[in-house]
C-alpha cells in the first residue's frame, strides 16, 4: 500500500473525510447528516464533531472543494490565454461545469432556499474563494501590476460573480440545449461588456 493510498483511505484524514462528504452531497445535497458522514467515512460522529463541529461546516468544506475543482478542471480543459476572448471562454466553461455538477442539482432539491440565497450572498467563504479565483484569471489583462494596478479591473471580479451566478446556479436548465446555450451566451455577452475596456491583444 502506497503512503498516498493509505492517506486517502485513513478515516481520520481530512482528505478522506472531505472527499467522502463531496460524494455524499452529489446525491443528497445539504441533507447529508453527520451520522451518514461518519458511517461512510468509517469513523464516529464524535470524531467529526470534535474536528468540524457540525454537518454544516463539513457541507461548506465540501462545497469549497467542489468549486476549487471546477476552476481547476477548466484550467486543464479550457485554459485561459490571458486575453479577453480566452478569459470569456474559460469562465463560461467554469459556469457550465458548476451548473451541470450533480451537487448543484442535489442542493437545489434538498434546500431550494439555500440555493436561492446563494444567488445573492455578499460574503462568506464561497464568495471569497470565487472572487479570488476570478481575480487570478483577470490578472494578466494588465501586464504590469495586474488587478492591483488597475482599480477598475479589480472591481470586475465582484461584478463577474453577480452575472455568473444566475447561469451557474440553474441546474434545471441541464439537458435543455437551447436553455443552456442561452445561459452561456448571455453570460459571455455580459462578460464581454464588462471586459471591453481592456484590449484583446495576444
Amino acid at each position: 500500500m502506497s503512503p498516498l493510498y493509505g492517506y486517502e483511505r485513513n478515516p481520520h484524514s481530512t482528505g478522506h473525510v472531505i472527499t467522502t462528504v463531496q460524494k455524499l452531497m452529489r446525491t443528497d445535497g445539504l441533507n447529508v447528516s453527520l451520522t451518514a458522514m461518519a458511517r461512510s467515512c468509517g469513523t464516529s460522529r464524535n470524531f467529526l464533531y470534535a474536528n468540524w463541529k457540525s454537518a454544516s461546516a463539513l457541507h461548506l468544506r465540501a462545497l469549497t472543494a467542489e468549486l476549487f475543482e471546477a476552476f481547476s478542471e477548466a484550467a486543464c480543459t479550457r485554459p485561459s490565454d490571458g486575453t479577453v476572448p480566452g478569459i470569456i471562454d474559460h469562465l463560461t466553461h467554469v459556469v457550465r461545469t458548476v451548473r451541470r455538477h450533480p451537487t448543484t442539482a442535489a442542493v437545489a432539491r434538498s434546500s431550494p432556499t439555500a440555493l436561492t440565497a446563494a444567488h445573492t450572498a455578499t460574503d462568506g467563504p464561497l464568495v471569497h474563494l470565487v472572487t479570488r479565483r476570478l481575480s487570478d484569471v483577470l490578472h494578466p489583462l494588465v501586464p504590469h501590476g495586474g488587478i492591483w494596478a488597475d482599480r477598475a479591473l479589480n472591481s470586475r471580479a465582484w461584478k463577474i460573480l453577480w452575472i455568473a451566478r444566475p447561469a451557474a446556479l440553474c441546474p434545471q436548465a441541464v439537458g435543455d440545449e437551447d436553455w443552456e446555450a442561452t445561459l452561456d451566451s448571455a453570460f459571455a455577452d455580459l462578460l464581454g461588456d464588462l471586459l471591453s475596456p481592456w484590449p484583446s491583444t495576444e
